[in-house]
């Protein structure tokens, strides 16, 4: 046990953790069995470390931060282990990975039952689906989404800046307002393309090439999140590579042609359609469907989950006008349903917001129909129904 202590408090001394994320305020803390779920790579290890760093003193041994990818975990359970830390005065037990021990649902009930004054907060993969496939955990865990850097938490760390989030109501309504409260302080447009190409994704700060590192963690996200978490057989990895990349390639222009993917990856169509919905699961893909629609029918739109992803795969020629449209879907992603649009707009957010992404510099010749509102890049102003793209990178 001492050693874990050991390795709990380097981390924790050491975490670098310079953007608070929103989705520390949001969690309700007081839960016993607190699951965050999140693709690879968007800062899971560290937000548990920060939970630790605000929330004890580092030599408080009633937390204690675990990662299941240590070999120890190979032979004794969670559940004794949670049991000894239980014993010894614990109260706080941080699982990072805990998809990595088989019978990890078992054993998680296992601690909430034998253990009453025991808080744990895990993590896990995004292609985890907690409560739909571990029925013993139903009713007692609460589970949240880690996203990546919003393009507010990529302008606030760069520029020490401290801008909140806004809701969709309030940029819609405001956006002149709120507007005027940040271009005294920053001027979003010198920062955009840089989020956009490589700002999702926490490790940006690394001293390390970016789309290699990227490359390496969406490897990983097939490699590992799908194939072990899914329970897929080695050998079909290539064809879930080989479709992903057929995808990314196809562009998100027209509806995935599904007969051709499959042909192609010599497979069926329902096999390519669970593909594609574990490559969803995983966050490398966003399916938008028409109103109504949803898996497992033939969306009507796929699209990489974020804009980051679309400059990793080489040698694909990234259009601005899909890279700007891949931010719109995934910013609005978190609370809100993006659905394929009519003939005069692009997207149906909620139901009923009509949205057209445009470039604000060829918006002469645009006939303004009231019931839209037009997203706007290569401007950083807006004015009624036109708002700058940017500020819906302040939606979380």
């Amino acid at each position: 046990m001492e050693a874990f202590f050991r390795t709990h408090r380097y981390l924790v001394e050491h975490v670098n953790a310079p953007v608070r994320r929103t989705l520390m305020d949001e969690i309700d803390w007081s839960d016993r069995l607190i699951g965050i779920k999140g693709t690879r790579g968007v800062g899971k290890t560290t937000f548990l470390l920060q939970y630790a760093k605000e929330k004890f003193d580092i030599n408080d041994r009633q937390c204690l931060y675990i990662n299941m990818n240590n070999f120890y975990f190979q032979g004794h359970g969670i559940a004794d282990f949670a049991g000894e830390f239980y014993h010894h005065g614990g109260r706080t037990l941080l699982i990072d990975q805990v998809f990595k021990q088989p019978d990890w649902s078992r054993e998680l009930r296992k601690c909430h039952d034998l253990y009453p004054n025991l808080k744990i907060v895990f993590t896990g993969s995004s292609v985890m689906r907690l409560k739909d496939e571990n029925p013993e955990l139903n009713g007692i865990v609460q589970s949240y989404n880690l996203r990546g850097f919003s393009f507010r938490e990529f302008i606030n760390l760069l520029t020490g800046n401290s801008f909140r989030p806004y809701s969709l109501d309030e940029i819609l309504n405001d956006h002149e307002r709120i507007i005027k409260q940040i271009l005294p302080k920053v001027s979003p447009n010198r920062y955009f393309q840089d989020y956009v190409h490589h700002g999702f994704y926490p490790f940006f700060q690394e001293h390390r090439n970016y789309s290699e590192n990227l490359l390496k963690t969406m490897n990983m996200m097939t490699e590992v999140d799908i194939l072990l978490i899914k329970q897929i057989e080695l050998k079909y990895l290539t064809k879930i590579k080989k479709l992903f990349y057929q995808i990314a390639e196809d562009g998100s222009k027209k509806a995935p042609n599904v007969s051709r993917l499959a042909h192609d990856i010599e497979t069926s169509r329902a096999t390519v359609m669970n593909y594609i919905k574990y490559l969803t699961d995983a966050r490398l893909l966003n399916l938008i469907y028409p109103v109504g629609e949803e898996f497992p029918k033939k969306p009507s739109k796929v699209m990489l989950h974020n804009s980051n992803l679309l400059y990793a795969i080489y040698p694909i020629q990234v259009e601005k006008q899909e890279a700007m449209e891949t931010f719109f879907v995934n910013s609005m992603w978190k609370d809100h349903k993006v659905n394929t649009g009519s003939r005069d707009c692009n997207y149906l957010v909620d139901g009923k917001l009509k949205f057209r992404i445009m470039d604000a510099q060829q918006m002469q010749r645009t006939k303004i129909q009231p019931d839209v509102i037009y997203a706007r890049y290569n401007t950083e102003i807006g004015r009624g129904n036109q708002i700058p793209l940017w500020l819906l990178g302040f939606l979380y």
